[in-house]
């Protein structure tokens, strides 16, 4: 049993979400989104530190993942969701937590089968994966979508390290 947080990082917005996975079924724990104030981005950097430290301290995750910057039209902009990432990065590390990276295509792939899904799709999915009766904010649900790729992906490493059962003739052994 993994408690996982997934990190969809944001200088202005830090999405994350918190998931349990229990053998290949992931379970909702709780999501929400970092909102950072003011126009100089050092204070934005200490809130989301700060914030994704107690969130940490709060759900005690085993695993963290993050998605990885992508070169957006603007560079300023991926320069800024690089230094968030850091900040989200840091604060991971600082609590002995090991971090996976995963690009967008990833993660959208890991719950929507498909790497061009757009955010509408998802929310969507990762509402039927977790059961949601409600459609979570765009960036919250991103970051429960880091969760259940960084579920899926360690699932598959597991299964491909030959750690999982394998069935010979319809039995386990």
């Amino acid at each position: 049993m993994a408690i996982i947080l997934g990190i969809d990082p944001g200088s202005r917005i830090t999405g994350y979400g918190v998931i349990q996975q229990k053998g290949n079924k992931c379970h909702y724990i709780a999501s929400g989104c970092i909102r950072t104030k003011g126009e100089s981005l050092a204070p934005k950097l200490d809130m989301i530190f700060n914030g994704i430290s107690e969130i940490i301290k709060q759900y005690q995750p085993t695993e963290f993942g993050i998605e990885q910057v992508f070169m957006a039209k603007n560079p300023d902009s991926a320069l800024k969701l690089g230094q968030a990432r850091g900040a989200a990065i840091v604060a991971a590390t600082q609590a002995d937590l090991y971090v996976c990276e995963y690009s967008a295509r990833q993660i959208k792939q890991a719950v929507s089968g498909t790497g061009g899904a757009s955010k509408d799709q998802v929310q969507l999915m990762v509402m039927q994966i977790l059961g949601l009766s409600g459609r979570p904010q765009a960036d919250a649900a991103d970051g429960l979508a880091v969760a259940i790729c960084h579920a899926h992906t360690a699932q598959s490493l597991v299964a491909m390290s030959g750690q999982v059962k394998k069935t010979v003739r319809g039995r386990f052994r």
